[in-house]
């Protein structure tokens, strides 16, 4: 199970351990076998099995349609979240979908969390993680992201900022939506152009 995704994508910490033990596409044994892992450099990571319950929260003050039935699973290197959404089926499993909190949408992909993995971040790697938008930023002297970061947009797609690397910067991962979350929250019943107050951040 995974095999594609095992030869295409390189674990950062060459971590192994529990790999033999999936037997089924599921989140839990995705998790067991991944929980934690980063791949290629950063590009891509796995949730931790602890942190799901996290960020489950924060992607459901963002997005509260999802609220208990989206279970996050992995991010990449855009702080874009990867997770399960229970109500809609794809070949059988629950259907992934990405919450994107530069644009402040949140994108239904036509894969499970296996077909994720198999072929979406095998075959269409551009599309799914952004990849040539990565190595830009790494050849123009960005780093890559630790565990707890992200490269995130200084000034939100949705906000009237650049896809652009000038527009990029590294933050912390949690912080970075937790800002986000407020300003999707926010601006998402807001005429274009208005402007908006201060944002802060903690419950």
């Amino acid at each position: 199970m995974f095999e594609k995704f095992i030869s295409t994508y390189r674990s950062d910490a060459a971590f192994e351990q529990g790999r033999n033990d999936v037997v089924a596409p599921t989140l839990n044994e995705f998790l067991k076998a991944f929980g934690g892992e980063s791949f290629n450099n950063g590009i891509y990571r796995v949730f931790s099995a602890p942190s799901i319950e996290r960020w489950n929260d924060l992607i459901s003050y963002a997005f509260p349609k999802f609220r208990a039935h989206a279970n996050c699973f992995a991010v990449d290197w855009l702080g874009r979240i990867f997770a399960l959404d229970d109500r809609r089926l794809e070949r059988g499993a629950a259907g992934v979908v990405m919450f994107e909190p530069g644009t402040g949408d949140a994108l239904e992909i036509p894969c499970n969390i296996l077909s994720f993995h198999e072929e979406e971040l095998v075959d269409y790697r551009e599309e799914a993680l952004a990849e040539s938008f990565y190595r830009n930023w790494i050849s123009c002297g960005g780093a890559a992201p630790s565990e707890t970061q992200c490269v995130g947009y200084k000034r939100p797609l949705f906000l009237g900022g650049a896809d652009t690397v000038q527009n990029l910067e590294i933050s912390d991962l949690e912080v970075y939506w937790e800002i986000s979350s407020k300003l999707i929250q926010t601006a998402r019943d807001l005429a274009v152009g208005t402007a908006i107050g201060s944002i802060s951040i903690g419950p």
